[in-house]
C-alpha cells in the first residue's frame, strides 16, 4: 500500500512556530537539555519536539487513531500550541 505522505529527512528547520516554552506558563526547563517546541520546516512540514508517550497512550487510542511502527505520539504543553496559533496559516 502506497503511503499518502512520508516525512522528508532532508528538510531543514525554517522557523519556530509560537514562543519558546520557557516564555510560557509551562513546566520549567533549562532550555538546553530539551524543551518542547513546534517548528516549520523549509518544505512546509511541521516538526514537534515533545515527550514521547506512545507506550502510555497506545492502549487507549480512539478507534480512528492508529500509530504506525515508525510513528510516535508526542505530547507538548497546551500553552505552546496556543502560542503557535498566530504563526499557523488558515487553510
Amino acid at each position: 500500500m502506497k503511503q499518502f505522505w512520508d516525512a522528508d529527512p532532508s528538510a531543514s528547520f525554517a522557523r519556530r512556530l509560537g514562543r519558546p516554552a520557557r516564555e510560557l506558563d509551562a513546566p520549567p526547563t533549562d532550555g538546553r537539555t530539551g524543551c518542547p517546541a513546534i517548528w516549520a520546516l523549509d518544505n512546509g512540514d511541521v516538526a514537534v519536539v515533545g515527550r514521547d508517550l506512545t507506550a502510555s497512550y497506545t492502549a487507549r487510542l480512539p478507534d480512528e487513531v492508529s500509530i504506525r511502527h515508525d510513528e510516535r505520539l508526542v505530547i507538548i504543553p497546551g500553552a505552546l500550541m496556543i502560542s503557535a496559533k498566530e504563526d499557523i496559516p488558515d487553510a
